[in-house]
């Protein structure tokens, strides 16, 4: 499944010279390019491997075939959209983790050997750091200092953004992540991959308060996050229904989940927020295009705090976010050496 990210206007982060950046993310089972250019998004193309459904998962030599399959097609199509040709090009920024390895070894390879072609600088780009910005591409306006829930199938996190540059983790999932919460769950409930939008659309017609699934740590003053028990949890309630100990709705099961997952994500962000002082909040990562998460985080602020969402389309994985982040440390004169090695994982934390 193909989708498109609309042009974009500038952003206030952006302070350089115009740059003209092709953006490559491949960091698991999107294959994605964009066009960046001081700021704006001049064309965007998401490709989704529906090939990993047939699984309950992503399979992750079957995800690097894909990417390899159609990489090269996408980014034709997404310089034609353009109006560009490749030699207008001025720099590349390409995910360098974290990810699955061999998508990642993909992805940067097909940059490297595009950009030692054209003599163009290249930006290895931190794929949660690409999540972050992907929020000045939505809001034009947004200023530092934010916190940023970061949740999406591989991460849970609670960051303080102070500058480019400048991140503090404020807090982390011990286990799994929210996303893949969503997924095991959903494979527990009988349901398709990719799980959270399957859950999201079983939950609307079920009632969230049927089920009381445990919530780790919501009581707790540390920003910390754990689902792995409340995975475990719904697999126990399962098995009791489909022995007969026990009588439920499939929709309500999905709700009540649901709600677990999201009451948590929206408490420790209060606390997040409350405990650094800042008036504004951002969502990024697969999970912010949940639309249970986004009315939970705004009920829970009542318009005392700026809350901020990136479209749809720039929640999943895509290539506008590195695009963009590419230009603006290209801008300004900072890339990576071409034997730049993948990193699985890539952390933002700096040690």
């Amino acid at each position: 499944m193909e989708g498109f990210i609309p042009e974009k206007s500038g952003i206030s982060c952006y302070q350089g010279n115009r740059l003209i950046v092709l953006g490559i993310e491949s960091s698991c089972d999107e294959t994605a390019a964009a066009i960046c250019s001081q700021g704006r998004i001049l064309a965007s193309i998401v490709s989704s491997q529906e090939i990993h459904t047939l699984y309950g998962g992503v399979v992750p030599e079957l995800a690097a075939r894909e990417h390899e399959r159609y990489l090269n097609s996408i980014v034709d199509r997404v310089m034609e959209r353009s109006g560009l040709i490749l030699t207008d090009l001025e720099g590349l920024a390409v995910t360098q983790g974290p990810g699955l390895a061999g998508t990642l070894l993909t992805g940067v390879c097909f940059a490297k050997g595009l950009a030692l072609s054209l003599s163009l600088p290249i930006l290895g780009v931190n794929h949660l750091e690409a999540h972050i910005f992907a929020n000045f591409l939505a809001e034009p306006d947004l200023t530092y200092p934010f916190v940023c829930l970061l949740v999406s199938g591989g991460h849970t996190q609670l960051w303080y953004i102070k500058g480019l540059q400048d991140y503090q983790l404020l807090g982390t999932s011990r286990d799994d992540a929210a996303g893949e919460a969503f997924d095991k769950g959903a494979r527990i409930l009988g349901l398709k991959y990719p799980g959270g939008p399957e859950i999201e659309r079983l939950a609307a017609g079920g009632d969230n308060h049927a089920v009381d699934f445990p919530r780790a740590f919501i009581n707790s003053p540390e920003l910390e996050f754990s689902f792995s028990g409340l995975k475990t949890a719904l697999l126990y309630f399962m098995d009791d229904v489909k022995s007969g100990r026990k009588t439920a709705h499939i929709v309500d099961v999905a709700a009540s989940y649901q709600a677990a997952i999201i009451d948590v994500l929206t408490v420790k962000l209060a606390q997040a927020v409350s405990r650094t002082g800042v008036s504004t909040c951002v969502i990024a990562g697969g999970v912010a295009a949940n639309t249970y998460l986004r009315q939970s985080v705004t009920n829970i602020f009542e318009n005392e705090v700026k809350v901020l969402f990136p479209e749809q389309a720039l929640c999943t994985d895509n290539a506008a976010m590195v695009a963009y982040l590419g230009e603006i440390y290209l801008s300004k004169g900072i890339s990576t050496a071409l034997d730049f090695p993948v990193k699985p994982n890539f952390s933002l934390v700096k040690k």
